[in-house]
């Protein structure tokens, strides 16, 4: 890590060589994003690129309304363009309320940024976001991808989101802030020992004697970044080598499977499960260890949707019927994030399921095996299937993948 202190210079190396024209800032009103925004907004000064903000009110607190609009009024004053996102609880369920705010957080990000045209959102974690984040999956017994964590970049919801200030801690950015007047917003959140990032700040500040630093488990995490890049490239090289798609499904080759270390194995699988489903989260250490036991012995097993089958010479995943059977979408529209139909008139997508299958005796024409059939997408109209182009009717229709396999290798 860098022994500079903040200045933006160093936020435009992060950028560099080709920064963005246009630049959007999460600002929560807390040290870490208000020092974001100033270093970003000295680096525009400077030639740096126009700057839009956005603050996203969760509505857990009463006082956020009055903080976003705090942000807006800074905002102004530095002549940056603001907007205000909101989000209720009640739109968004699984996981717990930490984990659901976070999930909607970026969601509101993304559909802003995309919405304004902006293709890069910076986010102010620091040094000791990332250092807590350790700690806290460390006691989750997470593995390599879950200490390497935080990425300094990545690409959600179609905008590449960016960490400019990871190599800074807080306290640092928070003596910038003060010596420039600027004072910040405390999350009384940021206190309450109710919630896992308070434990760990507090963790971390007792292991500190012992030279457990938030610049140690930085390190560390940066470390088993290599780690995991590594494992992704082994993961890659493995799927050009044994992985095919046929209509939907994902097929691998056993006798290359077998010989395959367990952790390749896994990734492989992971990215076959992303792929398929679309989960946001992977499926838990034992569920996941279960799953590539299954696939060693070819024995048949469900897991977040997906449907692991086993033939003499090939593995396939496939989607459950039970995941998808009341899906159903108008065909312009993307059906289970996956395929998009192209054809003449009015129609849906749903499954094929039992009574198509009954419309479509020649189904076996597709060349996928039965329970795949059932759970691939066709198209409906009135109750009455018209065409289904994964089984061999196309009736002037098709379906296509909208979300590559090559893309979920390595998220």
């Amino acid at each position: 890590m860098t022994g500079e202190g903040p200045a933006h210079g160093t936020v435009a190396a992060y950028f560099a060589p080709a920064p963005p024209s246009v630049l959007g800032v999460a600002v929560s009103g807390g040290s870490d994003s208000l020092a974001l925004l100033h270093l970003l907004h000295d680096w525009r000064g400077a030639g740096g690129p126009a700057l839009r903000v956005a603050t996203v009110d969760h509505g857990l607190r009463p006082e956020a309304a009055a903080e976003a609009a705090a942000v807006a009024r800074l905002c102004a004053g530095l002549g940056i363009g603001q907007d205000t996102l909101r989000w209720r609880e009640d739109t968004e369920t699984g996981g717990n309320l930490p984990d659901r705010a976070r999930r909607a957080r970026y969601r509101l990000l993304a559909d802003w940024a995309r919405l304004h045209g902006i293709a890069d959102v910076a986010i102010g974690h620091t040094r000791d976001d990332l250092a807590e984040t350790f700690l806290m999956r460390l006691a989750r017994g997470s593995g390599v991808d879950g200490l390497a964590a935080m990425r300094a970049r990545w690409r959600g919801g179609g905008v590449i989101f960016h960490r400019p200030l990871l190599a800074f801690g807080r306290a640092a950015l928070r003596d910038m802030l003060r010596a420039r007047g600027v004072a910040w917003i405390d999350d009384p959140t940021n206190a309450d020992e109710g919630y896992a990032r308070t434990r760990a700040r507090a963790a971390l500040a007792a292991l500190a004697p012992l030279g457990i630093t938030a610049g140690a488990l930085a390190e560390t995490a940066a470390r088993l970044a290599d780690a995991r890049a590594a494992l992704d490239h082994h993961a890659r090289q493995a799927a050009r080598a044994l992985a095919t798609v046929a209509g939907g499904d994902l097929l691998l080759e056993r006798a290359g499977f077998a010989a395959l270390p367990d952790e390749t194995a896994r990734r492989l699988l992971l990215a076959g499960l992303r792929w398929i489903t679309g989960a946001a989260y992977p499926p838990r250490g034992a569920a996941m260890r279960a799953f590539v036991q299954a696939a060693r012995d070819g024995r048949r097993m469900t897991l977040q949707g997906a449907v692991l089958s086993a033939s003499r010479t090939h593995l396939r995943l496939g989607r459950e019927l039970r995941a998808v059977a009341g899906l159903r979408v108008p065909a312009q529209e993307v059906w289970d994030g996956r395929w998009r139909a192209s054809g003449e008139g009015m129609a849906e997508i749903a499954v094929l399921g039992a009574a198509g299958l009954v419309a479509c005796p020649d189904w076996r024409a597709g060349g996928l095996p039965h329970d795949s059939a059932l759970a691939a997408p066709a198209l409906w109209r009135d109750g009455r299937l018209i065409a289904a182009p994964l089984h061999g009717w196309a009736n002037g229709w098709r379906l296509e993948l909208v979300r590559p396999f090559a893309d979920c290798l390595s998220a």
